[in-house]
């Protein structure tokens, strides 16, 4: 199966396979599919002078890579299209110009090429990784947690495709804020591996920034607030620290304050989160999986509470295409979809339901 990765600044395509000869031949436990080739095209430089991702930029640059991408992919690979049992892309959620980019291509691929399309959701993909990198141990059912630049999400996930969202973010993710918190301090893009680099020689207790919603029962994350609390730091103390040692020792401290109240606010939530599901296993998926606090922190939620504890290596929470396999589990069930179906930018949540 060819599955496609456009949702947001990352251009990718991966060949996955399996030993299932058809929809109805899957045994049970469902063996999970082999990555043969996984191509990612990153936009970093061109979206680093913004200091954030440019949708518009986004959207042409996956118009540029995407054919060059698959084509690396399923040389990698040592297939042919003939190869193919399926063509896989993800809809939901993103960026609805680069979403149709993926979807675009994909749809093409399967009329031409006589093959299924399937549709997958990214969130759906992210927790999957977790899979990928542990075929031999089942990670489902489980607490799902999403901590990427467009997603700070809590799922109860029963499966991987019976998913029910329990609580997200009111406003920035965090990965946006750490983003933003890095140009603000003059860091770079992008922000989560620069604020990491620079916490590591500061103090974490430097600066009481704001846990919101700590004392409240709702599954919900705010990260605007802390964005504010760092920048009026940030004013009230650079003048203090005119020479350069002091100055250093001050973006230090304010990158460690801030990675620590954002990773208190997410181990506080999903703390929350494991006590109202029940859920012995706890599986966390996108780019802000890799900063080294918020893992030393959940490790240490798990560890008190006996939980099991399942992150994906680095290559696998960042964007990427091989999580698309999750859109395998569709296949088997007899599942495709029309060549009409449509992107759906936004993340379908309790509270917001899908417009009719």
């Amino acid at each position: 199966m060819l599955c496609l990765e456009t949702t947001c600044d990352e251009t990718g395509a991966a060949v996955v396979e399996s030993p299932w000869f058809g929809p109805d031949e899957a045994p049970d436990p469902t063996p999970v599919p082999k990555i043969v080739s996984n191509v990612v095209s990153s936009q970093i430089d061109l979206h680093g002078p913004f200091g954030g991702v440019v949708p518009e930029i986004a959207s042409r640059a996956h118009l540029r890579t995407i054919l060059p991408v698959i084509r690396q992919a399923m040389v990698e690979a040592k297939m042919t299209y003939d190869d193919l049992d399926a063509i896989a892309v993800a809809t939901k959620p993103g960026l609805v110009g680069a979403l149709v980019v993926g979807l675009s291509v994909a749809k093409t691929l399967a009329l031409t090429l006589g093959k299924p399309l399937l549709t997958y959701d990214h969130i759906e993909a992210h927790l999957y990784a977790a899979q990928l990198a542990e075929p031999e141990t089942p990670v489902f059912p489980c607490l799902g947690l999403i901590v990427s630049g467009g997603h700070t999400t809590l799922l109860d996930c029963r499966s991987a495709l019976d998913v029910t969202w329990l609580g997200g973010t009111l406003d920035d993710a965090v990965g946006e804020a750490f983003d933003k918190v890095a140009s603000l301090l003059g860091l770079g893009y992008p922000g989560g591996p620069a604020i990491e680099k620079a916490a590591a020689v500061g103090d974490p207790k430097a600066f009481a920034f704001p846990r919101p919603f700590a004392q409240e029962s709702r599954l919900v994350f705010s990260y605007s607030g802390l964005k504010t609390a760092v920048l009026r730091a940030f004013e009230q103390n650079r003048y203090k620290a005119l020479d350069p040692e002091a100055s250093e020792k001050l973006i230090a401290d304010l990158a460690a304050s801030f990675q620590a109240a954002a990773a208190d606010s997410i181990v506080h939530k999903t703390k929350q989160a494991l006590k109202a599901t029940g859920h012995g296993r706890l599986v966390v998926g996108g780019g802000v999986a890799a900063n080294k606090a918020l893992r030393n922190a959940l490790e240490e939620l798990c560890r008190k509470r006996h939980v099991h504890l399942h992150i994906a290596p680095m290559w696998l929470c960042t964007d990427n295409a091989a999580m698309g396999a999750v859109a395998y589990l569709k296949w088997l069930r007899g599942e495709s979809a029309p060549l009409d179906c449509d992107v759906m930018a936004g993340l379908l949540r309790p509270d917001k339901p899908a417009k009719s």
